[in-house]
């Protein structure tokens, strides 16, 4: 077994190669013939959840496990909420191969799903990038989304101004210039806005964007999300998977199940991003047509950035190789 650390997997995760291999994953999902039982969540006290999320990819030839921790409350400890480790199997042998370090992996797919929602469904001609949130994935996101259109401006909007201008200096760091600004002045400043925070209220309202505005959700939250139901049910609204956004938290998206039993959004119009890049469903029409990509997060996509680490490891003999 290869075990590669978070920091060899940060360098082996190639942000372009991790967004191709998402765009194989979602279609062999859409196709069925990804296999992604609905993850599940076993509650830790008040603390927090640990959450199990196994796939197999077979166009990409790997299966995988995630476990995963969410812990709230570490943030005011300056602990990360997010903790998580991937277990990579030979679907020929079913042999483990490798235990990578997960929360790179998290972190980064999860915004290059959100750059491969920018590359099928975002105008051409968008120029502002705006991320709301202060977190590891508004991070994420402005690095990994920035690679899909020419932006001229990237705008980070926080609740904290003095978080916000942090993650301006980070951003930097990646060589991507940025300005910190209100969640206002993101939302409605953005030909493309990225939701990533934990916000259960809408931060991202009908009201306020721009026509013709593309939208990317990830914020992970029981009982409601970044967007505004009015937002979803005026634009065309796209998932990873139609039934995995359906199911009960921790799998599922409780403002989309909301807004499907309210008759706010009819289910037969919900695209899969895996039907828009083999092209058996139409995304945008116009370049007024407002887009909204909601994710929750599936291990099939975990699946596609171990596969992206495990090639590159293997041909730079990075990780330390054990026997169990």
């Amino acid at each position: 077994m290869r075990i590669l650390d978070r920091a060899t997997v940060a360098e082996l995760l190639d942000l372009d190669q991790l967004v191709d291999a998402l765009a194989v994953a979602m279609t062999d999902l859409s196709a069925g013939r990804a296999t992604v039982p609905p993850r599940t969540g076993a509650a830790i006290a008040a603390a927090g959840v640990l959450v199990a999320m196994p796939a197999y990819c077979p166009s990409l030839g790997l299966a995988a496990a995630k476990l995963l921790t969410v812990y709230p409350g570490n943030a005011a400890a300056g602990r990360p909420v997010h903790q998580a480790v991937v277990v990579a199997v030979d679907p020929e042998t079913g042999s483990p191969v490798a235990l990578l370090d997960g929360d790179a992996i998290t972190e980064l797919r999860t915004a290059a799903g959100s750059a491969l929602s920018v590359r099928l469904l975002a105008r051409p001609d968008a120029r502002t990038l705006a991320v709301v949130g202060t977190g590891p994935q508004a991070l994420a996101h402005a690095r990994v989304v920035v690679r899909e259109r020419p932006f001229d401006r990237v705008l980070v909007g926080g609740r904290n101004r003095e978080r916000a201008e942090r993650l301006v200096a980070d951003l930097a760091a990646h060589g991507v210039d940025a300005t910190a600004c209100t969640i206002a002045e993101a939302v409605g400043e953005g030909d493309v806005v990225c939701g990533t925070t934990s916000a259960v209220e809408p931060l991202v309202r009908a009201g306020e964007v721009r026509d013709g505005v593309h939208v990317a959700a990830v914020g992970y939250a029981r009982g409601g999300g970044e967007v505004d139901p009015a937002l979803m049910a005026s634009a065309l609204l796209v998932v990873e998977h139609r039934d995995t956004v359906l199911t009960a938290w921790p799998a599922g998206a409780d403002d989309v199940i909301d807004a499907v039993a309210r008759g706010l959004v009819a289910l037969d119009d919900v695209v899969e991003i895996g039907e828009l890049v083999a092209g058996t469903r139409a995304g945008r029409t116009d370049d007024l047509q407002r887009t909204v990509y909601r994710s929750v997060g599936l291990a099939v996509q975990d699946v596609a950035a171990a596969a992206v680490v495990l090639r590159a490891a293997g041909t730079r003999g990075l990780g330390t190789v054990v026997e169990l």
